[in-house]
């Protein structure tokens, strides 16, 4: 055996060994309770009877009952819409933020890191601004709209309004994350074509079209991939904001997840549905993975 072959085997010993305390953590904090969902799952558990915790009689019961609960199905499709325009939003507007914030200015760069602040404060926080934007007794938004003449609806009650007014909330909160990917897209841009298109005497559009789009084209989908796994966690909002109402319009699954195992305490059905979930995270997952490794390729 040569050294340089056994010099790689004892790296890579080195480098597991030193990983290993980190995984071992990470498989007690979150791998145990993966185990634990599951296992829940399959057990009619009810906090009003607790001789139901291990009851494995009818492992299926939950699943089953899964297929034909309609309240499931009205809460994938909120979280359908609610992912599709809070993506969607997040995405044009984060690039068009990044174009005019794309140039080297003191101001521009002092500009950028206040539209970052939304992005770093926690959710919670994020959730007790928009509330006191949407009630209109306090809110700074209905006084100016009421100066105006306009008669605005409270938002957060109004069954036509209340999702729009969750999305406009997730979407101001993490547009500047799609805003930073493509700003350090952008000014990873060689300087020669542009100035190529600008001696053709190309336009605006098509230089942003023919020579920046491609280029950021790769960003742009890893970031929108990021935001749709993360429009999954828009619970701080939707708890503070609407608690899942009026009635079911902003009741998304995880929401109705945690009704029916903190209200009404059947954790068997609530671990069934996160656990569906769970599945469904690891399946986008495993997509992003593949197609970050697809653009990887691609760009070398």
């Amino acid at each position: 055996m040569s050294a340089a072959v056994e010099y790689d085997r004892q790296r890579r010993r080195f480098f597991s060994l030193c990983v290993a305390p980190s995984l071992a953590v990470l498989s007690v904090i979150t791998l145990l309770p993966t185990l634990y969902l599951i296992a829940t799952s399959f057990t009619p558990l009810d906090l009003t009877r607790p001789e139901t915790a291990w009851n494995f009689s009818q492992p299926v019961a939950n699943y089953a009952s899964l297929v034909s609960d309609g309240r499931l199905r009205n809460s994938v499709w909120v979280q359908a819409k609610l992912s599709f325009w809070t993506v969607s939003l997040q995405l044009l507007i984060g690039l068009g933020f990044a174009l005019l914030l794309n140039a080297r200015s003191r101001f521009l760069e002092a500009l950028r890191t206040v539209f970052l602040i939304p992005m770093v404060l926690p959710p919670i926080v994020v959730a007790i601004i928009w509330k006191v934007i949407y009630t209109p007794d306090i809110s700074p938004m209905h006084w100016i709209f009421r100066g105006l003449g306009w008669n605005v609806p409270t938002l957060i009650t109004d069954p036509n309004w209340a999702l729009t007014a969750i999305i406009i909330a997730d979407t101001w909160e993490w547009f500047p994350f799609t805003m930073l990917m493509v700003l350090a897209a952008l000014q990873m841009i060689p300087d020669s074509p542009l100035e190529a298109a600008k001696i053709d005497g190309a336009t605006r559009w098509q230089t942003f079209r023919f020579i920046v789009f491609p280029y950021i084209r790769q960003t742009l989908v890893i970031a929108g991939l990021f935001r749709l796994i993360d429009s999954i966690k828009a619970f701080p909002l939707i708890f503070v904001l609407t608690d899942g109402g009026p009635g079911d319009v902003t009741e998304v699954t995880n929401y109705y997840a945690y009704r029916q195992a903190f209200t009404f305490s059947l954790w068997g059905y609530g671990s069934a549905i996160a656990t569906l979930m769970v599945a469904g995270i690891f399946l986008l997952s495993w997509i992003i993975d593949r197609m970050t490794g697809a653009v990887h390729a691609e760009a070398g």
